[in-house]
């Protein structure tokens, strides 16, 4: 498989969920995507200012991609961090594909990127409260997209969410082939 040209930045809590970032790191592994980038450790604000480039970040990669995490880990901390939410905004502006996995739905909601628009996250009542007070049309479906963000409910829609990336960054075709060649 020749390279795409495209660039993922997966921003990855720590611990993250076995289930989640590791099946997207899988397919953009597998593909050989330009730039695959993972943010280890879930390093915001002031340890990995790197990482919060805007400018850069936008015009280096195609897409972000955000998987849930912990709360006693301190995901939800991090996640809210207003340099990482200006990062998610930045992405929104430039239009580049932005996905999140489970809770990472949350940090699109807190941005405000995705007020006024169709989303999901893990289906818990509390979190979808959380979800639909930032204004999100929350919906009862295990993947939703609207417009350039996609958002799914729990670990177990992660290799769909890292194919439906896949797809638009590149082909449906593309991403048919990729899926037949690593047996899904």
């Amino acid at each position: 498989i020749a390279e795409t040209g495209h660039g993922v930045q997966i921003i990855v809590s720590h611990p993250y969920i076995d289930g989640e970032y590791p099946e997207m790191e899988h397919v953009y592994s597998d593909m050989k995507i330009r730039g695959f980038v993972k943010v280890p450790d879930f390093v915001m604000g002031a340890n990995a200012p790197s990482i919060y480039s805007k400018e850069d970040n936008v015009g280096i990669f195609d897409a972000l991609a955000i998987p849930g995490g912990f709360e006693t880990y301190g995901f939800y901390k991090d996640a809210y961090d207003e340099k990482f939410l200006d990062l998610i905004r930045h992405f929104n502006t430039s239009k580049k594909i932005i996905a999140s996995i489970c809770v990472g739905a949350l940090p699109l909601g807190k941005s405000g990127v995705l007020k006024g628009r169709k989303g999901t996250t893990y289906p818990s009542t509390l979190r979808r409260e959380s979800l639909q007070g930032f204004g999100v049309q929350v919906l009862n479906q295990p993947i939703v997209m609207d417009g350039n963000l996609i958002t799914s409910w729990n670990p177990s829609t992660a290799v769909e969410v890292a194919f439906l990336l896949l797809e638009h960054l590149t082909t449906k075709q593309n991403a048919d082939h990729v899926r037949q060649i690593m047996g899904f």
